[in-house]
């Protein structure tokens, strides 16, 4: 199990906007019940769409064992996210999870973080 399928933190941190046309009814490949209308051609991950956020989609504990129910048909937002970046450090720190995994610093700008590991994408 790789370190994201433990954390769980960027899907119940950030907003999950994206196009519409990543949508099953337009022709692609995230659920059309999963997603809520922001505006125009923006739809919103259900569970992203309030405080505090948390995809319909993520399965398990955060900080133990997660996965996400429609791994394969998650939207662009998801797929782009970088495991090790501020972002990801952001998230976890904010969960209580240290931003360093094993004592390896994970991003900076981070408190308590000096540089950046590379942990590749999970696909």
């Amino acid at each position: 199990m790789n370190e994201c399928q433990r954390c769980g933190a960027c899907c119940a941190f950030f907003r999950v906007d994206f196009s519409v046309y990543e949508t099953t009814a337009c022709g692609g490949t995230v659920p059309d019940a999963l997603v809520v209308d922001v505006a125009g051609a923006t739809v919103r991950m259900r569970g992203t769409d309030h405080w505090p956020p948390r995809c319909t989609a993520l399965t398990g504990t955060l900080g133990q064992r997660v996965a996400c129910g429609i791994y394969e048909w998650r939207p662009s937002p998801c797929r782009e996210f970088e495991a090790g970046s501020d972002a990801c450090a952001r998230a976890r720190v904010r969960h209580g999870l240290p931003a360093a995994i094993d004592g390896t610093p994970m991003a900076e700008g981070v408190e308590g973080v000096d540089s950046v590991t590379d942990l590749g994408r999970v696909e």
